[in-house]
């Protein structure tokens, strides 16, 4: 009878130190094995997308680079691309919501640019742009932002001896046209290198490759309850930590419904973001489509609470009942996501072939 007793107390125990909540291990932590595969799954890739109608070449980016920090393509020269995505904030802004032209605000932040070649699919916060291509007249185009018109842009840059070389040498077809400056041209070099802009080596990608002391044990503890308990892998997914996907995750409220408003009939897409890349996310507050949380740790107390209970609100957002250690781990692991600063391709000089992450 006792052995039985035993026997049964024995199984028990074991069973209670196995079951699994959302993935992760609900009494200790993952098993080195277990923990192994899902780290493999956030491994960096080895080579940078560029797509079959826009493929890579150093003139091309180099072009796009010099179009991009130059404050010619706006109407009175006071805003270039890089005024709203600043390199040295990791290609966004440090405002809640981005500025217009007359210091107004506008509806949402500043989205980053970092790992943008993988996660390019429906781009914003409300994934209006096709792709990176389609992106970049809007804001030059828009009366409260850069406030230029396609011909006068066009106009002015054929002005530049300098620009109608490079605009030459990087699209060779045009090599002998009179006038080889047009939009679909700057369209592509700004694509070009905005593929460029990806974030460099972090701790964790060394713990990824095997050096086991890259990273804090807060962080590894942190890892675990990201890809378990907290589910934040469910969404922030991959080696830039994105589906690039859109959910609502139960904060945005009032007229703004995101992703809604092309899918006026989809319950689950009102009020649904796009879900943005975690890397280098511990130096690029504020937080939110919005700029609505000011640090991790208000983002981390949102998700803890479940956010708004509403029918479009994502099946993976619920109240996560997180003690304050587990939320001191989670964003020590967030912050293991970070590279060394002005770091990765577009911080260097333009190589002849495409560079590796």
């Amino acid at each position: 009878m006792v052995t039985r007793l035993a026997g049964a107390a024995a199984a028990l125990t074991f069973i209670l130190g196995t079951i699994v909540i959302g993935g992760a291990w609900a009494v200790g932590s993952a098993s080195e094995p277990d923990r192994a595969a899902r780290l493999a799954e956030f491994r960096r890739p080895d080579a940078i997308p560029f797509p079959e109608a826009n493929p890579y070449s150093q003139a091309k980016a180099e072009l796009g680079r010099a179009l991009f920090f130059d404050p010619i393509l706006s109407r009175d020269e006071g805003r270039a691309c890089a005024t709203c995505h600043v390199p040295s904030l990791d290609w966004t802004d440090d405002q809640p919501r981005a500025m217009r032209n007359d210091d107004a605000p506008m509806a949402v932040r500043t989205p980053t640019l970092v790992d943008i070649a993988w996660i390019e699919r429906s781009l914003g916060w409300d994934g209006r742009f096709r792709d990176l291509e389609s992106v970049a007249y809007v804001p030059i185009t828009a009366p409260a932002n850069m406030d230029m018109p396609e011909a006068l842009l066009n106009e002015r840059l054929s002005a530049v001896p300098r620009y109608v070389e490079a605009f030459r040498r990087a699209f060779p077809e045009a090599a002998d046209e009179a006038r080889p400056v047009t939009r679909p041209r700057i369209e592509q070099a700004l694509a070009t290198f905005q593929r460029l802009i990806v974030a460099g080596p972090a701790p964790f990608d060394a713990w990824v490759a095997g050096e086991t002391g890259a990273v804090s044990p807060a962080a590894k503890r942190g890892f675990d309850l990201f890809t378990g308990k907290a589910g934040c892998d469910s969404c922030h997914s991959g080696h830039s930590f994105t589906d690039g996907s859109f959910h609502d995750i139960g904060t945005a409220s009032g007229d703004d419904i995101g992703r809604g408003r092309f899918f006026p009939t989809s319950t689950a897409l009102r009020y649904a973001f796009k879900t943005p890349t975690l890397r280098n996310v511990a130096r690029r507050p504020p937080y939110m489509h919005d700029g609505a949380a000011r640090t991790l740790a208000e983002v981390v107390e949102i998700y803890d609470r479940g956010g708004i209970d509403r029918p479009s609100r994502s099946r993976d957002i619920r109240p996560l009942g997180l003690t304050a250690q587990e939320k001191a781990d989670l964003i020590a692991f967030m912050e293991s996501l970070s590279d060394a600063g002005a770091d990765g391709p577009a911080h260097k000089p333009i190589p002849a072939e495409p560079p590796r992450p």
